[in-house]
């Protein structure tokens, strides 16, 4: 056997996109240049690692046995790579962290700074829900997740970062109350909501549910930026996080409508299983967060802050 660590990645790339193509995209290589390592691969085994079955590639299950391999083997490379950047003094490692939908808004701003100094991290990022992030912990499979609505159900430690605001949004056709803060608006609103499982959901419903108001609900969507243009388009208004809003909220494509008990505030927090034994990237990040979070908000998100 004569294969190499570059033939088992290309492999292990078309296992994971299911093409040549997509494959030859994502290594930034031609097509015919991974078509001719696949082939150099498969010709030193005598059964088929891969299949067409009209136009389709799949992978055989003796291909998957090799592919499960060659990840084993790409893990322990990846660790050499680790222990010999430690030893030059390279912080090298990957950073895995989950946020529900609006945080995409917040954690860029909190990793950028720490990324451009540790040039040899990976960063593996998952925007999601709560209920998502939550199961990620659970199963350790992150290091940190961001939320404005802490889980109940596990042990956590945290750090705040920043409060989170929402607000009643809906678009410039539609006309504020006479009556400023007049809650029942809010029952004449058509309204649309998040998806179970949503931290905003959750903040929304208990809003309404604390001051008695019926949920008049007109649809369901599944990430921050659907709602945002099912509501600038004028089917229906929703309780927003402000942080999403800030260009629409400038160009007169949405506007806030003022409600009595309105912005509701939370707080983002960057948490993690608590008694969890942090990578040295991971730890590397906290202390980063710690030490320059005031000064990320000031740069980043003064605007926000005086909203």
């Amino acid at each position: 056997m004569n294969y190499t660590l570059h033939q088992l990645q290309i492999f292990l790339k078309i296992k994971e996109t299911g093409s040549i193509t997509k494959a030859a995209e994502a290594l930034h290589l031609t097509q015919p240049a991974v078509s001719i390592q696949l082939k150099n691969f498969q010709d030193q085994f005598d059964i088929a690692l891969t299949e067409v079955v009209g136009r389709k590639l799949f992978i055989t299950d003796f291909g998957k046995e090799i592919a499960l391999a060659a990840e084993r083997i790409m893990d322990e490379v990846q660790k050499i790579d680790y222990r010999s950047s430690s030893f030059k003094g390279k912080l090298y490692g990957r950073l895995k962290i989950s946020v529900v939908s609006t945080g995409k808004y917040v954690i860029p701003y909190f990793l950028s700074g720490f990324v451009s100094q540790h040039e040899s991290i990976e960063l593996l990022l998952d925007v999601t829900n709560k209920q998502r992030v939550t199961e990620n912990l659970e199963k350790n499979e992150i290091d940190f997740g961001l939320v404005s609505v802490l889980p109940e159900r596990i042990k956590i430690e945290k750090i705040e970062l920043m409060s989170n605001k929402l607000y009643l949004v809906s678009n410039a056709d539609v006309r504020k109350s006479q009556k400023a803060n007049d809650r029942k608006l809010l029952s004449s609103l058509p309204l649309i909501f998040r998806e179970s499982g949503s931290s905003t959901l959750q903040i929304m419903e208990k809003f309404m549910l604390k001051h008695h108001l019926p949920l008049k609900k007109k649809m369901e969507l599944t990430s921050n930026e659907a709602v945002k243009q099912a509501v600038m388009a004028g089917l229906g208004s929703s309780i927003m996080p402000l942080i999403g809003i800030r260009n629409e909220l400038n160009n007169g494509s949405l506007q806030i409508i003022p409600i009595k008990g309105l912005p509701i505030q939370s707080t983002w927090n960057l948490i993690w299983l608590k008694g969890k034994k942090l990578s040295p990237v991971a730890s590397a990040f906290l202390d980063y967060i710690k030490r320059n979070k005031s000064a990320i908000i000031k740069e980043k998100f003064d605007w926000y802050e005086k909203y």
